[in-house]
């Protein structure tokens, strides 16, 4: 019965560090400039989940549930603005008078959030409905 609970609590782990990552995403959907002040976009950031083992128990030491594999910087290019008034717009090659820009979509972003929430608030209610049941069983028993 334990199990389920761990199942449910690493669906909120990790939905929770999607959520975070979907947030980080839209709050640097603007920054085209690293920590050294140099032009270098901002990337977005992937979170990968990976189920863990269903015919693990939890005294086996196997992860059940699902965990966080890794957290990527996305490889897709930067996104290309015009403008070359701008200081940061490139001087020379291919893409003279074009900003780069974090590879950054908004509404990709919002939409990972809702879905991440929905998930964990999902999560949530079987945690809930598995401690009641847990409980039920007790009462039952004593």
């Amino acid at each position: 019965m334990y199990g389920m609970l761990d199942i449910s609590t690493s669906g909120m782990i990790a939905n929770r560090i999607r959520l975070t990552a979907a947030a980080a995403n839209i709050a640097n959907r603007n920054a085209i400039l690293d920590e050294h002040g140099q032009v270098n976009p901002y990337r977005a950031k992937r979170v990968f989940v990976t189920a863990g083992d269903p015919s693990a128990s939890t005294t086996e030491g196997r992860s059940m549930g699902v965990h966080v594999s890794g957290i990527e910087d996305d490889t897709a290019p930067p996104n290309l603005r015009f403008d070359p008034t701008n200081p940061y717009a490139y001087k020379d090659g291919p893409n003279v008078g074009y900003v780069p820009e974090p590879n950054v979509n908004v509404v990709v972003e919002t939409m990972q959030a809702m879905e991440a929430s929905r998930a964990y608030e999902a999560n949530v209610s079987a945690a809930e409905a598995t401690k009641s049941m847990l409980a039920q069983a007790l009462r039952l028993i004593a």
